[in-house]
């Protein structure tokens, strides 16, 4: 039976290189592989791996299912970094506490080891926008992900294209890359910020309102000048699976919009988490 050292040795190929917390169950994580991977489309994903034996976190629960430890448990997440950072990669990562990978992700420390897959995939990205298009961009949760790799690999080489995010959450803590997505709001006159919440303290000053009613009230063309118009904006969809449905449904009843498919392209580009 091989032992937890061997069994590191031989899968794991990168190395945890930043962790922040910003809540107890939110975090940005970086690690650099050994070997660089190839040149990424901003908005795709590979995986990370943890062995079962790993420690899990401080503040998990019990597995809803054990994993058994000589398993390499291995889910999808998007890469927020930049598409040129072939070595070093970001993630955006909630922990599910009863889960089986993510208590084990939380648990690492700078220096740890764990795997990171060799291919990155996925069709969420701006290939098929043309350059002077506008782009809005809806997220909720670590649906953010994504776009962060769009925003930091593509808003200064579309300055022809408005690109808008729209970030819903309960509370302001819960706005992952809030204050990048301010500075990039004040920093390029192309991007458009515009967060919202739904359970606010006093402290926010900013819009109450859940992403559909946003949609309809047309406060994005007001702000922004980018319209829900399928001829001059592509969409881009990513998070809660029910956020998704909701706005995927009031896009395509309400303005038009048709989902992008591989054989039937579309202006609505979804990705559920």
């Amino acid at each position: 039976m091989s032992t937890p050292e061997t069994l590191r040795e031989q899968k794991y190929n990168a190395t945890v290189v930043s962790k922040i917390l910003l809540t107890p169950n939110l975090m940005t994580l970086r690690a650099v592989t050994d070997e660089p991977r190839e040149q990424f489309s901003a908005g795709q994903y590979t995986t990370l791996g943890l062995f079962g034996f790993e420690p899990r976190s401080s503040n998990s629960d019990a597995e809803f299912e054990p994993a058994p430890p000589e398993r390499l448990i291995q889910r999808a997440y998007s890469i927020a970094s930049a598409r040129h950072q072939t070595r070093e990669f970001e993630f955006y990562v909630t922990q599910v506490k009863s889960g089986q990978l993510t208590p084990r992700l939380f648990a690492l420390e700078v220096g740890d080891r764990l795997f990171v897959g060799r291919r990155i995939v996925g069709v969420f990205n701006l290939s098929d926008v043309p350059p002077e298009k506008d782009v809005l961009m809806i997220a909720t949760g670590t649906g953010i992900a994504p776009f962060i790799s769009f925003l930091r690999s593509h808003v200064a080489e579309r300055p022809k294209s408005r690109m808008v995010v729209v970030q819903g959450a309960a509370h302001q803590r819960d706005l992952g890359y809030y204050s990048e997505l301010a500075f990039l709001n004040h920093t390029f006159p192309n991007f458009f910020y515009l967060p919202t919440l739904t359970d606010a303290d006093g402290t926010w000053a900013g819009r109450r309102m859940w992403i559909e009613d946003i949609l309809a009230s047309g406060e994005i063309e007001r702000e922004t000048g980018v319209a829900l118009d399928p001829e001059r904006t592509h969409v881009y969809v990513c998070g809660n699976p029910r956020m998704v449905a909701n706005v995927a449904s009031w896009l395509e009843d309400h303005a038009g919009y048709r989902r992008h498919r591989p054989k039937e392209p579309g202006q609505l580009f979804i990705e559920e988490f």
